[in-house]
């Protein structure tokens, strides 16, 4: 509940923030984004601008990663002021839906329910506030600038061109533990369950899948220790695997679908609108669905979901601190023509 009001304030403090920077609510997402850039890098002293504002063309724009490290490219939260940090998410918050901030912003609370769980002989800080946002280029109305937002288990990036927000992958979230099983203090309490969705949905599907279905969709009888092409600027995704879309029945169709639409929504409801125009265009009916490992809850398994223009993959293997088994999961979108608003070369 507490998570919720937390999201319910922020979204009511962005509405507030746009009119004070003089923007509508209703602006495409590159001129929100442009609008809250501007006020954010306001806010920073020279030197802080010198850590937040890295040149558009930097390899530091496609090096990507959602695994704990000591520092990251960017201006961490944690060594920002209140009123930075503030301008800080609201510009991230202008790139995404309700639903993808909540995401963001449950993980980040989760670094307490680690740190809480890990004790004191814990590998890493578990620093709620040890997220790092950077900016690429001049943000502009005219030409490409990049925005990064990127910590453990969240790993966001955008890049704006000439007005518009042109791409907006890699996207990656994660959760450990996937469900609280134990009572943590703190605002998340027992039984979240962060990317609850991204996981039911797939095991509703593959379990309603006839036999026949399975000797398709089964790639694998376990489960890979990881998504594939973790931090690779771009994903070798090679030939698709898995039953079409056009092979299931109505129902299960359905279910794929909404599946895939709890990734597309992450995103501001505009560029919502691309992904799903996208995947139209090039047609649902040869949308495929792989999965490998258990299919039922509490044993490793994994899918992948693979459009002509887009690959989802998720992954929960791993043990949570506790050692409850497969409590820990990975997922991602990202963009097969290309991430970062660069080619994929075959």
């Amino acid at each position: 509940m507490l998570a919720t009001r937390s999201a319910v304030v922020v979204c009511s403090l962005f509405v507030a923030c746009a009119v004070l920077v003089g923007m509508k609510v209703g602006d495409p997402p590159a001129v929100q984004m442009k609008g809250f850039a501007d006020a954010f890098l306001e806010t920073l002293d020279e030197e802080q601008k010198s850590v937040a504002v890295v040149p558009y063309d930097s390899p530091k724009r496609v090096d990507w990663h959602f695994i704990p490290k000591k520092t990251r490219k960017g201006l961490v939260l944690r060594e920002m002021n209140s009123a930075q940090r503030t301008a800080a998410l609201r510009l991230v918050r202008a790139a995404l839906s309700e639903a993808g901030y909540d995401k963001t912003s449950k993980i980040m609370m989760l670094e307490g329910v680690l740190r809480e769980m890990e004790g004191e002989g814990r590998n890493w800080e578990r620093d709620p506030n040890k997220y790092y946002l950077t900016i690429f280029g001049t943000p502009s109305d005219s030409g490409a600038w990049g925005l990064s937002f990127e910590g453990h288990h969240v790993s966001l990036n955008f890049v704006c061109r000439d007005g518009r927000l042109v791409d907006s992958t890699p996207q990656f979230f994660a959760s450990n533990p996937a469900i609280i099983m134990n009572e943590v203090q703190g605002p998340l309490g027992k039984g979240t369950r962060v990317l609850r969705l991204e996981e039911e949905l797939a095991f509703q599907l593959v379990n309603s899948l006839s036999d026949a279905q399975r000797g398709k969709a089964i790639i694998a009888e376990e489960a890979p220790s990881e998504i594939r092409f973790a931090g690779e600027p771009q994903p070798k995704v090679g030939e698709p695997e898995g039953i079409p879309q056009g092979e299931l029945d109505r129902e299960q169709q359905a279910l794929l679908q909404e599946l895939v639409e709890v990734y597309v929504t992450a995103v501001a409801e505009p560029v919502a609108e691309v992904r799903r125009a996208l995947i139209e265009k090039d047609g649902w009916e040869d949308v495929r669905f792989a999965w490998a490992g258990a299919t039922k809850p509490g044993i490793g398994h994994y899918y992948r979901i693979r459009g002509d223009g887009f690959l989802i993959e998720f992954v929960n293997t791993q043990a949570d601190p506790a050692g409850n088994p497969a409590n820990h999961i990975h997922s991602v979108w990202r963009d097969v023509t290309g991430d970062f608003d660069l080619p994929n070369q075959p």
